[in-house]
């Protein structure tokens, strides 16, 4: 039977709350603000934020410019580096990666540059998908998968250019070129293509039948730390740049990168 007790409901402290809210209020705008104006942005009359900002200045989360405009202060900086030294963006991605394969009915891999090229940390497998030659630990191709050619895109060249070259020389992978078609020049168009549109796509490669759309993460310095890659067959998997799939995995690593410290722009 249902209980006839009240749900508890956690109290908290109205004044630390506003004080967060306009926090927030100056991260967002990312830049020193006029009182009036961060009234208005945080939702209170200049009255009532003036002496928020008092405390806040004294605990050196605001600091307060020469022209008397407000800004985050040292201590935010610090709770802020002391945050992002603690973050691991294979630990933040696993917990997450169930819920974006349930969304979209596809395989989820989480990949890390390693050594030997991308290597597979992570896979969420989907119960209605078949299994596919892909474990912890195996390394994707840099020049037939789309991670490989999403890391090729945006890692420097000093870091990927020799397993490249070792690719394409080896004869394994050079008989997969002739049936793939995948050559120098498409491999150029591919990487050049995926570092404009944020994402990379393969079709039957390595695997026929099987397509994968691949996303970066990125961390607070802008460098890329994961590829996680959406993996189906190819008649589920919908590569259309404003289709379903494309949307939800940017979106997915889009806040996991604004969660690792990452700013567009920045």
């Amino acid at each position: 039977m249902p209980s006839d007790k009240p749900e508890k409901v956690s109290r908290g402290i109205g004044s630390v709350e506003t004080g967060g809210a306009i926090l927030q209020a100056l991260s967002r705008h990312g830049r020193a603000i006029k009182l009036t104006e961060l009234a208005g942005l945080a939702g209170l009359s200049a009255g009532r934020l003036h002496p928020y900002l008092v405390s806040l200045r004294n605990t050196g989360l605001v600091e307060q410019t020469p022209d008397g405009s407000y800004q985050l202060g040292p201590f935010a900086l610090e709770i802020g580096l002391v945050r992002l030294r603690h973050l691991n963006p294979v630990r933040e991605a696993i917990p997450r990666v169930a819920a974006l394969s349930q969304a979209l009915g596809l395989n989820i891999s989480v990949a890390v540059f390693a050594p030997h090229g991308p290597t597979i940390v992570y896979i969420q497998e989907h119960m209605d998908i078949l299994h596919f030659n892909i474990r912890v630990g195996g390394v994707y191709y840099m020049t037939m998968t789309a991670t490989g050619i999403l890391f090729s895109a945006l890692l420097p060249a000093s870091m990927t250019s020799d397993l490249i070259e070792a690719e394409f020389a080896s004869q394994e992978t050079g008989g997969r070129q002739d049936w793939f078609r995948v050559d120098r020049d498409t491999f150029v168009q591919e990487t050049a293509l995926a570092k404009h549109q944020g994402y990379a796509v393969t079709i039957d490669m390595p695997v026929p039948g099987i397509t994968a759309i691949s996303a970066p993460v990125y961390d607070y310095t802008g460098r890329v730390q994961l590829c996680i890659a959406a993996i189906g067959p190819r008649a589920l998997v919908d590569v259309r740049s404003d289709g379903p799939v494309v949307a939800a995995l940017c979106a997915f690593t889009a806040k996991l990168s604004h969660d690792l410290g990452f700013i567009v722009g920045a």
